[in-house]
């Protein structure tokens, strides 16, 4: 215990001492920095890297909290303490130089963040080159982490799509060859064509491979094996894939409501068979800022549970969290397959999408449902209400155009961070529950962001809610 408070009495003196140069520097002297000679000293190294943790950081990340460490990612932020440390120069992390801040070093401290870039030759070292070209060594390990697949722009991407996964550490070592792989049916895996890597290790090229089934993609190198979070043909919490019954409902899930329009085509252009579509080649969806109301015959899907039972069972209707355990819907998102033409791209409006539970509307009369719950009437009233939140997607508002050129991408929305808009644009002040999930209703129109009249063709699939991990 004495050990450890007299690095930490050490360490706050010298935050201390570099506050005060720093503060010194900017009154009196800003651009002065005086190194000296002769030899530092190391005495230990402190991860100042904080307890963040985020949803898509791999598994073998380390978090820290200033504890010693003789190890760390890269990216991880160091307190070095020592003496004489204004003699430094240079400092490198086996054959990757850091970035030196001279504001940040005292005597006794110097701040520095271990180099992005991954190592070709691993010395399991630090290497403090002072003024007068002199080395000191520090044993210290970086560690590269095994390759990361973050996203890839198309999870139901057909056999033999060529595509980019991105994510870190894709790393081809000439002893260790990097492998992607697929699941198979069987639960084997299947090896993937690789067809180049970027020169940061962040994105790999790939070609799907034949016989590739639902589940995580694997990513081996010479650092370790990992799997993605998101699955490749994900059928997890999937609601509408236009195609199959639910398992729950003797029919599809489709278009239930009469606020909607039934849009659901099978013309050998879609990505897995039947899909839903979003405005023709001859309507126009409102760009107008102030939103209006969306022609429902052409821009619009509602799904509204139950069918006028009395009382309402939503036995043959269900509930869409009967379909999928929305206990931690916290940690879940969004995602469908979407594909926009080059010929007819999206210009304003926003596709807003809205959860709401059988409080707010059901495909029937209202009043107690079977387990004894007030539900109401059907109604569209709630979709223009300011305290029911829901997400605002609008991809075009980056460069004024957007579409797809055709191809079918994969759309992710987060729902703790992305459903949390009003109608009009403006944070809304309620949050969304587990109860919320049990209609959905989708529409191209307003979103607060003034755009241009335009006709988009918006063609969606696979509307599916699943685990950020």
């Amino acid at each position: 215990m004495n050990i450890i408070n007299h690095y930490t009495k050490g360490l706050l003196l010298a935050v201390a001492a570099l506050s005060t140069v720093a503060l010194t520097s900017c009154k009196d002297q800003p651009d002065k920095y005086e190194a000296t000679s002769g030899t530092p000293t190391i005495k230990y190294i402190r991860c100042m890297s904080s307890e963040i943790h985020n949803w898509d950081d791999d598994p073998d990340t380390q978090y820290t909290d200033g504890q010693l460490v003789t190890s760390a990612n890269p990216g991880s932020s160091l307190a070095i303490i020592g003496d004489n440390l204004r003699s430094i120069n240079e400092i490198w992390f086996n054959d990757q130089k850091a970035t030196l801040n001279q504001s940040t070093i005292t005597d006794n401290a110097l701040f520095v963040s271990v180099p992005g870039n991954v190592p070709a030759e691993v010395s399991d070292k630090i290497y403090f080159i002072t003024t007068s070209k002199d080395t000191v060594t520090y044993d210290f390990k970086v560690i590269i982490s095994a390759p990361l697949i973050t996203s890839m722009p198309n999870e139901y991407a057909l056999a033999g799509t060529e595509l980019t996964l991105r994510g870190n550490y894709f790393i081809d070592d000439p002893n260790v060859p990097l492998t992607i792989s697929f699941q198979g049916a069987d639960g084997e895996l299947i090896p993937a064509k690789i067809t180049g890597i970027a020169e940061d290790f962040s994105t790999v090229n790939i070609i799907v491979p034949d016989d590739a089934a639902a589940g995580p993609i694997v990513a081996t190198s010479v650092y370790g094996t990992s799997k993605s979070a998101f699955w490749y043909k994900d059928t997890r919490g999937m609601l509408f894939d236009f195609d199959t019954p639910n398992g729950i409902s003797d029919v599809v899930l489709d278009m239930h409501a009469w606020n909607g329009h039934e849009k659901t085509i099978d013309d050998g252009t879609g990505i897995s068979g039947n899909y839903w579509q979003f405005g023709t080649a001859t309507t126009t969806a409102s760009g107008d800022k102030d939103g209006g109301w969306p022609d429902e015959g052409v821009h619009s899907f509602a799904y509204w549970p139950g069918n006028w039972e009395s009382p309402e069972t939503f036995k043959e209707y269900p509930r869409l969290y009967d379909l999928v355990d929305m206990s931690d819907w916290q940690n879940m998102t969004m995602k469908f397959e979407m594909c926009i033409p080059a010929s007819n791209p999206w210009k304003g409006g926003a596709m807003q999408i809205v959860f709401a539970g059988t409080d707010k509307t059901t495909y029937g009369g209202g009043g107690v449902d079977a387990y004894g719950n007030t539900i109401h009437v059907q109604d569209n009233a709630y979709l223009n209400d300011k305290s029911v939140p829901r997400a605002l997607y609008r991809p075009w508002t980056t460069t004024g155009s957007y579409d797809t050129d055709g191809k079918w991408v994969t759309v992710s929305l987060p729902l703790a961070a992305m459903f949390v808009y009003s109608y009009d644009g403006t944070l809304c002040g309620s949050q969304l529950s587990k109860d919320s999930f049990a209609s959905i209703w989708m529409a191209i129109y307003g979103g607060g962001v003034e755009g241009e009249d335009c006709q988009p063709i918006i063609k969606i699939d696979n509307i599916r809610i699943v685990p950020n991990k």
